[in-house]
């Protein structure tokens, strides 16, 4: 399979998408990242590596990291973590206050900003320096210690982070919250703020496309089972009130961030990474997801 070429065509066929959607301007160090940008990479079993556009610029992954959270969970607590939350689709925005209000602080996935939030929450209780712990887990799936915060991100996102902090307060109103509610609100916004290249991503997500090898990043390690399922979580639930077009255009299991970036998976084949910050009414990159669509199209690599 040709995937470079296949890279190229796809890029001239996406052109036309390129002043679509506007990028998470509600977030100002976002609002002012140039969204004229574009880059995806592909990282392969066999370690080969096809790359085009910015596909080494760095950018807050946002949302994507929810799957390293999720990752970092289950190999602390394992099923336990589904005592706090649910593994189903949404169906409603990713931070949903009514959704969260009717299941009585019980969210409905670990996808959504809700569940984000009691994973923060469990990450703090269970480690014992939760944001250096995280970033050297990150490091390692990526193979590059250069990988850090963008606090200015993070404090951004604090600064206009009003209807996060009312989801945190009624997490903790419902006992879903142990720890304090600022320093768990800080410590999510710190993980959606890292920032990595499509290149890294790419390779941090390598390890969810390959449930045949074991999974052991430092302190982090996860059975073939838990990769399995935390790719099944992804398909369903990783593309917020989304999840089912992107299943039905792409047919990948993936996560996307309000940063513009989106990794997906063909499991037992490859990873890919895309970023272009203009984002669609769903908070989704609409020239990462023509991407993906045009390159599952091409290729006739799916999952399904």
């Amino acid at each position: 399979m040709n995937y470079q070429k296949i890279l190229e065509n796809i890029y001239l066929d996406i052109r036309p998408y390129e002043k679509m959607g506007r990028q998470a301007d509600y977030i100002p160090a976002l609002a002012a990242v140039n969204p004229d940008q574009f880059g995806i990479c592909i990282h392969t079993l066999r370690n080969d590596i096809y790359a085009l556009g910015q596909a080494d610029t760095r950018f807050s992954v946002q949302s994507i990291s929810k799957v390293f959270s999720l990752a970092y969970c289950m190999s602390i607590i394992g099923d336990d973590v589904w005592k706090r939350m649910g593994k189903e689709p949404s169906g409603t925005a990713f931070n949903s206050l009514i959704q969260l209000e009717i299941e009585k602080g019980r969210p409905r996935n670990p996808f959504i900003n809700a569940g984000a939030i009691v994973m923060a929450d469990i990450l703090l209780s269970r480690l014992d320096n939760p944001k250096e712990q995280y970033l050297r887990f990150l490091r390692s799936m990526s193979g590059n210690d250069t990988i850090g915060y963008n606090e200015t991100v993070a404090i951004s996102e604090r600064s206009q982070g009003y209807l996060n902090a009312a989801i945190a307060n009624m997490l903790k109103y419902y006992h879903n919250i142990d720890n304090d509610i600022e320093d768990v609100l800080q410590f999510y916004f710190l993980t959606c703020s890292v920032e990595m290249s499509c290149r890294e991503l790419s390779r941090a997500f390598l390890a969810f496309a390959d449930h045949h090898k074991p999974f052991s990043f430092g302190d982090v390690r996860l059975t073939a089972s838990q990769v399995k399922r935390i790719n099944a979580i992804m398909q369903t639930c990783g593309f917020y009130d989304e999840a089912g077009e992107f299943s039905y255009l792409v047919g990948l299991p993936g996560k996307s961030g309000v940063g513009g970036g989106i990794a997906a998976v063909y499991p037992s084949r490859y990873s890919v990474a895309v970023w272009s910050p203009r984002l669609n009414d769903k908070g989704n990159s609409v020239m990462g997801m023509k991407a993906l669509e045009l390159l599952t199209t091409e290729t006739e690599e799916s999952i399904f």
